[in-house]
């Protein structure tokens, strides 16, 4: 099911990108050709730009996908690697637990004050801080499931697996 929603999250994250070119594209060929613009596209960009950085956070993460430096570690025992594979996951669930929290502020208090952006559209700023929220939550909870994975792994003297999807 995880799978399933990481899918989703990723597909959404494509459309937004979609989306931020054919804005600006748009954008740039109405100041070219009709000296306008479309209304609030910085506002539009930068929502999207949300999207498509954020959502996709735990399929990268499943597949271990994140930048890593391993010219130090992969002269270590498999050991010793895979140990700091867990404490880079624990520490990064740590990292995420206070941007979870912090979201989760922001999406209340934007909602309850119905914040949005001043321009000619008048956009609000709930969905942005909802879909941050969101990619970042299923980031940790990709995440937690990845650290239980690798530490039972690690117990029983396995090599971690190659990607985070357990099993």
């Amino acid at each position: 099911m995880l799978r399933r929603i990481e899918r989703l999250l990723v597909d959404l994250s494509i459309i937004s990108v979609l989306g931020l070119g054919f804005l600006i594209t748009a954008t740039v060929i109405l100041r070219a050709v009709f000296n306008s613009g479309v209304p609030d596209a910085i506002v539009m960009v930068s929502e999207l730009m949300i999207a498509a950085v954020i959502l996709p956070l735990a399929a990268t993460t499943a597949s271990r996908s994140h930048i890593v430096v391993e010219f130090v570690s992969n002269r270590m025992p498999p050991r010793v690697r895979d140990g700091l594979v867990v404490f880079g996951s624990v520490f990064g669930l740590l990292a995420l637990a206070p941007l979870i929290w912090a979201g989760w502020r922001e999406v209340v208090h934007t909602i309850e004050s119905g914040g949005y952006f001043f321009g000619d559209l008048n956009l609000p700023k709930w969905p942005g801080r909802v879909i941050f929220l969101i990619g970042v939550s299923f980031c940790w909870l990709r995440l937690a499931i990845m650290v239980w994975h690798d530490v039972g792994a690690l117990r029983r003297g396995e090599a971690l697996a190659e990607t985070g999807h357990g099993g």
